[in-house]
């Protein structure tokens, strides 16, 4: 089959949930239509600047482009990788391209009458055990999940000690000695901030520490590491490309990666990117890996068995993007088998 259309839509978000990830990084919407009649979908960031990427530039070297293997979705990414490198490489192309890769898997995965875990490798996982991200711990505990990424406490915009370990106490208690908590504090920490914070929730056994500082603190981070063993360090969400990982992995930042299927350069470039990792003894765990990109991902590969989900965006009047989309069952979720992804875009939202 051949592409015989593409378009990029940035979605019309009403009734945003308590997490307002989706307007912040401006997530998009990808349609590849094939000259079969097949119509695949992905999910991209850059919002309108990005949607400008695929509609003005990316659709034009697309249409016509044979889409009948994986290694030919691997031809189609290096190509428009290569054609937008003077203006990419990281950021708003790289994001725009995550979105014309998924919807290129989910493509061909649906003329294949496979579900994407198919087309990646052979399944390796049923279920995935969930984490729920935010600070409701209870309602969490309530609904069978045994892991939680609680968001530590700020006061005028520093770090609040006293209040962070209230919530990693909440979290233990709740949820029990043998749940995994971690937190993250989104690029609002520093070295000393911490190495104090390491101490101060010493008892609570975390998992993790997640994007300490910004994504070009390589060194700061690497420094730190052994300085808050064994809680480990976690990022990634903001890096792109195997290219951009090689730097993590070069500066020993990380004990943990966390690319974004939606922003590092989609299923392709995530498989390059685990494939790094696993080489060099690196667990990955992709950011919001609950999304149906993410669980497709995580079942068929190497990556650690732990999805991100963010509970609030199932709540009852909240803006439903994809329909049909997985939710957690007692602590666990799993991908659907339907064809592609298994989901289906709400086009009230398009």
């Amino acid at each position: 089959m051949k592409i015989a259309d593409i378009k990029a839509v940035y979605p019309k978000w009403t009734k945003l949930p308590e997490s307002k990830w989706q307007s912040r990084f401006w997530q998009i919407v990808v349609r590849v239509e094939a000259d079969t009649g097949d119509v695949g979908y992905g999910y991209g960031g850059g919002g309108e600047a990005g949607c400008l990427v695929i509609n003005r530039h990316m659709r034009e070297l697309l249409v016509g482009t044979e889409i009948n293997s994986v290694n030919a979705i691997q031809h189609v990414w290096d190509r428009l990788y290569h054609l937008s490198l003077p203006y990419g490489r990281k950021g708003l192309a790289v994001m725009a391209l995550s979105g014309v890769d998924l919807a290129l898997w989910d493509l061909l995965a649906k003329a294949q009458g496979l579900p994407v875990h198919r087309l990646i490798g052979d399944r390796s996982k049923d279920t995935v055990r969930a984490y729920a991200t935010g600070s409701n711990v209870e309602r969490y505990r309530d609904s069978g999940f045994l892991a939680n990424k609680f968001p530590p406490a700020f006061i005028n915009g520093s770090p609040d000690y006293a209040g962070t370990e209230v919530m990693a106490r909440r979290a233990r208690t709740a949820l029990g000695d043998k749940a995994t908590i971690m937190t993250d504090c989104y690029m609002g920490w520093d070295v000393q901030t911490t190495t104090k914070m390491a101490q101060v929730l010493s008892e609570f056994d975390l998992y993790w520490f997640e994007d300490l500082v910004t994504p070009d603190h390589l060194a700061e981070q690497a420094a730190l590491k052994p300085v808050i063993a064994p809680i480990k360090i976690a990022g990634g969400e903001h890096e792109v490309t195997r290219f951009g990982f090689k730097s993590i992995l070069e500066s020993g930042a990380l004990d943990i990666w966390q690319p974004d299927l939606t922003w590092c350069g989609g299923i392709t470039e995530g498989l390059r990117i685990l494939d790094l990792a696993l080489k060099n003894n690196i667990p990955v765990v992709p950011h919001r890996g609950g999304e149906p990109w993410g669980l497709h991902f995580i079942v068929s590969t190497g990556c650690e068995d732990l999805a991100e989900t963010m509970p609030e965006r199932w709540d009852i009047g909240a803006d439903v993007l994809w329909i049909n989309e997985p939710h957690v069952v007692d602590g666990y979720i799993r991908p659907t088998d339907e064809p592609g992804f298994g989901v289906r875009l709400n086009e009230a939202l398009i």
